[in-house]
């Protein structure tokens, strides 16, 4: 017989196959958090309590329309419990350092969010008096095809459901509150915390959308829904600004004009007389003046032009309110309890 060859020899001898495992595989069940052992219940019934809160605050609130007598007594004693709960809860929590450390970005966010705040509402008061009270008497709001389904739909829906689609249940403050509850849950362990990393992340992204949205309307000012709203809330000249004198008025109702001044790309009309404009002395602040266009019955001080500004009278796109709304609903998607 011949001998086999030296590279049979050193092949290595074949192993039995494994048999293949029937059926899929286990997932593996992750453990539960600490403390939780044995308690399977648990994340349960805390996630659920906050939803209980914050439904009970939502509720309470809405009795302010039903019955005021128990609104006036059922408030009170919820935000002692809120904040009692929170006050015996607090000595347990176990991330009060990952806090501290959230704390300057908190603080930051806050600052920034207040300054967007402050450039939105100096946008506001400018769009608002920019053409005088004149063109808020005269200009017709822009057609509105969503108010044209809902007026539609108060025509053919009972009157149990347009009631209920009427009633005042959620409004911006609501939204607010639920986001301040979500950050607080983070001590009863309902979120993962830092809850002031949550709150940091939050001001910062509404800091973003309020710049966006004052972007957006003020590259065009639309007309008010509200054509009373400009008199009743402003204090303000009949006759536009000098920049609309200017850049606006001359070319807003003659159409060979407007095509003119689009062709040549530089104004070229003759200017009308208009009365002169106020100018106070705010001292360092004085560079607002031909933005918040002051007058002389609306207080000494620009700070006061701004808290009467609210939430304006022109169309303002997008909505603040449904920002908020987003922003909240997105949170606590995010952070599921």
């Amino acid at each position: 017989m011949s001998k086999a060859s030296p590279l049979r020899r050193s092949c290595p001898p074949k192993l039995p196959a494994m048999p293949k495992p029937k059926g899929k595989a286990k997932r593996p069940v992750p453990p539960l958090p600490r403390g939780w052992a044995g308690a399977r219940w648990r994340p349960v019934a805390v996630g659920g309590g906050l939803g209980l809160a914050a439904a009970a605050y939502v509720g309470v609130d809405y009795l302010r329309h039903l019955s005021p007598a128990w609104h006036g007594r059922l408030r009170p004693a919820l935000w002692a419990a809120l904040a009692l709960a929170t006050a015996a809860r607090a000595p347990f929590y176990r991330r009060w350092d990952a806090e501290l450390r959230a704390a300057p970005r908190f603080l930051a966010a806050l600052v920034f969010m207040l300054a967007a705040l402050l450039c939105e509402a100096i946008s506001v008061r400018f769009i608002n008096t920019v053409l005088g009270l004149q063109w808020h008497r005269s200009t017709a709001p822009l057609p509105d095809t969503g108010q044209w389904i809902l007026l539609a739909l108060n025509e053919k829906l009972p009157q149990t459901v347009v009631d209920l689609l009427r009633a005042r249940i959620i409004a911006l403050h609501h939204y607010l509150m639920l986001f301040i509850m979500l950050g607080f849950s983070a001590l009863f362990d309902c979120i993962k915390g830092p809850g002031l990393g949550i709150g940091s992340r939050y001001m910062f992204t509404m800091a973003v959308g309020r710049l966006l949205r004052t972007m957006t309307f003020l590259a065009t000012i639309l007309p008010s829904a509200r054509p009373w709203c400009a008199e009743a809330r402003y204090q303000i000249p009949d006759y536009p600004h000098p920049w609309a004198q200017k850049y606006y008025v001359p070319y807003a109702s003659d159409r060979m004009m407007i095509w003119r001044v689009m062709k040549q790309d530089m104004p070229y009309a003759t200017l009308q007389d208009y009365p002169d404009e106020y100018n106070p002395d705010w001292g360092l602040m004085s560079f607002l003046v031909d933005i918040l266009r002051p007058s002389t019955g609306e207080g000494p001080s620009w700070y006061h032009l701004l808290k009467k500004s609210s939430g304006g009278c022109s169309d303002l796109l997008y909505s603040g309110h449904m920002l908020v709304a987003v922003l909240t609903a997105m949170a606590w998607t995010n952070h599921p309890i």
